[in-house]
């Protein structure tokens, strides 16, 4: 059996060694053929709190954890820039 394996951004990271992952695919519309972007949203595992939110983040399929998280972090791909953007704009004033 091979091992799934997604890439998404972290929507939410306010657990503690969990993050939320939202993976986007397209689903075409049965009636117009037009397609749509759908998010599936997954718990994962991460044991040294090193993501954040708006992270590129890789996950694989795992063992349970607990009741709903069955995915853990594999690598982190793309970190985001939103905090480093505030604090320059303080050293300006």
């Amino acid at each position: 059996m091979t091992i799934k394996r997604r890439v998404g951004k972290v929507l939410s990271a306010t657990n503690f060694k969990t993050i939320i992952v939202g993976v986007s695919w397209p689903q075409n519309d049965p009636i117009y053929r037009k397609a749509k972007r759908r998010t599936s949203k997954f718990s994962a595992h991460d044991e040294n709190n090193d993501a954040s939110l708006d992270d590129q983040v890789l996950i694989e399929e795992t063992k349970p954890k607990s009741k709903t998280k069955n995915w853990r972090l594999v690598e982190i791909l793309e970190k985001s820039q939103s905090g480093m953007e505030d604090s320059s704009d303080q050293n300006l004033k």
